[in-house]
């Protein structure tokens, strides 16, 4: 089972039966395999919009992806750095460690509590929300 599999069954066992409005793992994999595909289609482009979403320099953006295995992890590390107000160093540090017991731990180590707004903003792709995107447009 890969860690995206086991984000979803430690999701499961922090939040418990909480209903509809809980992450779900099948809305993280869609998510997941959405940011894999752009990445693919053109990396450099999703580097940047990474960097401007996220307000990081592309260096560091760089220096990510040389660290994390794929642009999934990548994203899941800015995004939850800017929901919890950690610095990128201790959540790729908390990811490194706890990957294999998936997001959600990680998540709630680094301060983002099961059933929160934060937690649940998890799920939603924010760079599809136009915020960033190098000649997308902004939606509204």
């Amino acid at each position: 089972m890969n860690v995206f599999g086991r984000l979803g069954i430690a999701v499961a066992l922090v939040i418990g039966p909480a209903g509809p409005a809980a992450v779900q793992a099948g809305d993280l994999d869609s998510l997941f395999e959405s940011l894999r595909v752009s990445a693919r289609a053109d990396l450099g482009d999703f580097k940047v919009d990474l960097s401007a979403t996220f307000g990081v320099p592309e260096k560091r953006v760089e220096g990510l992806f040389r660290l994390l295995p794929d642009a999934a992890d990548v994203y899941m590390v800015l995004r939850i750095g800017e929901l919890s107000g950690q610095p990128l160093d201790r959540v790729t540090r908390e990811y490194q460690t706890h990957k294999g017991q998936g997001w959600g731990v990680i998540a709630k180590n680094l301060g983002i509590k099961p059933g929160s707004a934060e937690f649940h903003a998890l799920k939603q792709n924010k760079m599809a929300a136009g915020k960033g995107h190098r000649g997308g447009k902004k939606k509204g």
